[in-house]
């Protein structure tokens, strides 16, 4: 009896034990971290990895001298939220959720069936944060706010309209707003002053001492994130805010004696204060002894945007000052290939080779299957996505690397597509416009007329590419046919919710 006792308690621990394994599988640190930081507005030449010679960077450039750069690397769109849409998705313009910052004030969010790469990642075991920028969803929308979308935490600004506020009344946590009230009267669109110290005395704020700069807010609560989940696997999304305009800087630092105009020493001492985040990230990993496991991509999230940020109209604009500006045309805003074109850099020692430059050609909607085959979810378990992943490019193996046959982009009812060496555009349904890259960088010289078979092509994968929207006008359709497609469809008019 007393043998038959022990053989029934062994097998009942063991069942315990495996119903307790089936239940909760426990996520192992073989599985590397993911930190996706995307910085807002930044240009190309705006880092020192990219020829940047007055801003200084040191730690994103360590990113970039430890890991690889890349120089074909494009954003999902060519202004903030569409872009951020097709980050989060996986799918290019013509296929996300959002095609643009808004349309006739009205700001569309994610819907509930719609799947993010936090969903994914937190469906594999990962702990999920987002800490910044979402622009993906507003209170008023329950099912786009990042926590319903696969984030456990998230702490930041929800509509991108707040978020042009570096003092703002208020920030979310989860779906709690955390109140400013020293921020009351501070007017962004005024230009604040500056100490002999170099620091801020934002307008309107009656104590600077107890003003808080949002993106110092945001990074150390992103800090606090890793510290509290470095024992197991997690995925960190930090779409920070910087450099976006309106500018200011708590303090101007290195640049206070520039001979610069003031606008261009605040933009430089937003980047500069967007790497020291980056360096207090590095630092933190080697801390806690998870560097090693911990994969980081860096990017920004559209094309050149510093125009239109000077308050002084008189002083040089911040891009030809920096010359920052990108290696073809296009900026923030239009369709041309420098609208889409952002620098990004990735490092993960042990398995990216230091110094590294690709020019393998890759956009936002390549992120979500990179990081699901990083953290070996299963292609066959994926939703429908558009992209790619670039893992084997990361890890040297470029002889794997999947290529795509094109990117396509769409934005204003304008379309475009990247095919090899050729830049293609079509301007609201108008005629095709084809142009070679390597030759004509500044999109000058229209080939069309010479490559027609090509332009043919383009003009087929534009006409596939693209799903009518509800929200967004097609490309070549007017204003009259949308609204009569929108009224024969049943949708009614939308109430404006632009401010949120």
């Amino acid at each position: 009896m007393k043998t038959k006792s022990i053989f029934f308690q062994i097998a009942a621990a063991i069942l315990i034990f495996s119903a307790v394994s089936f239940e909760a599988p426990a996520a192992t640190m073989d599985r590397p971290n993911v930190i996706l930081i995307i910085a807002d507005d930044l240009g190309w030449g705006d880092l020192g990895c990219y020829g940047q010679r007055e801003i200084l960077t040191p730690n994103i450039d360590r990113l970039a001298s430890e890991g690889m750069r890349f120089t074909n690397a494009y954003a999902g769109n060519s202004v903030c939220a569409p872009s951020r849409s097709c980050l989060m998705q996986g799918l290019h313009p013509g296929h996300a959720r959002v095609r643009g910052n808004a349309y006739k004030a009205y700001r569309e969010g994610l819907w509930k069936d719609d799947v993010t790469v936090a969903e994914i990642l937190h469906d594999a075991g990962y702990a999920t944060g987002l800490f910044g920028k979402w622009g993906l969803g507003l209170m008023g929308q329950p099912e786009a706010i990042p926590t319903r979308q696969g984030f456990d935490a998230f702490f930041g600004y929800l509509n991108q309209r707040k978020a042009h506020s570096y003092y703002p009344p208020f920030l979310w946590n989860q779906t709690t707003r955390v109140e400013y009230p020293a921020h009351t009267g501070h007017n962004h669109k005024v230009q604040s002053e500056y100490d002999a110290d170099g620091r801020v005395l934002p307008h309107g704020i009656a104590n600077p001492a107890q003003a808080r700069y949002s993106f110092d807010e945001i990074h150390a609560r992103s800090l606090d994130f890793i510290r509290t989940h470095h024992k197991r696997p997690f995925f960190l999304y930090l779409p920070h805010t910087l450099p976006h305009g309106p500018l200011i800087a708590p303090e101007l630092g290195v640049y206070r004696d520039k001979p610069w105009a003031i606008g261009h020493k605040e933009w430089a001492a937003m980047v500069s204060r967007l790497d020291r985040g980056v360096g207090e990230v590095l630092a933190l990993l080697d801390e806690l002894g998870i560097d090693d496991n911990t994969l980081i991509l860096f990017a920004a999230d559209n094309g050149h945007s510093s125009h239109g940020y000077e308050r002084d109209k008189s002083a040089t604009p911040i891009g030809e000052h920096f010359d920052s500006f990108g290696l073809t045309r296009g900026r923030k805003g239009d369709s041309y290939d420098g609208a889409f074109r952002v620098p990004a850099v990735a490092r993960w020692p042990g398995r990216i080779a230091p110094g590294q430059v690709s020019d393998h050609i890759c956009a936002f909607w390549d992120f979500l299957p990179t990081a699901a085959e990083v953290a070996g979810v299963p292609e066959s378990s994926l939703p429908r996505i558009d992209g790619v992943s670039f893992l084997p490019t990361l890890l040297g193996k470029s002889d794997e690397q999947q290529q795509h046959e094109y990117l396509y982009w769409e934005f204003n009812r304008n379309q475009a597509v990247r095919t090899g060496k050729w830049f293609a555009h079509r301007r609201n349904g108008g005629d095709i416009e084809l142009y070679d890259l390597e030759a004509d960088p500044q999109q000058q010289n229209d080939l069309a007329g010479e490559h027609k078979n090509l332009a043919s092509r383009v003009q087929q994968w534009m006409d596939e590419s693209h799903t009518p929207s509800d929200v967004w006008p097609s490309p070549g359709e007017s204003e009259k046919d949308f609204q009569r497609r929108l009224h024969e469809a049943g949708i009614p008019p939308r109430k404006p919710n632009i401010d949120g």
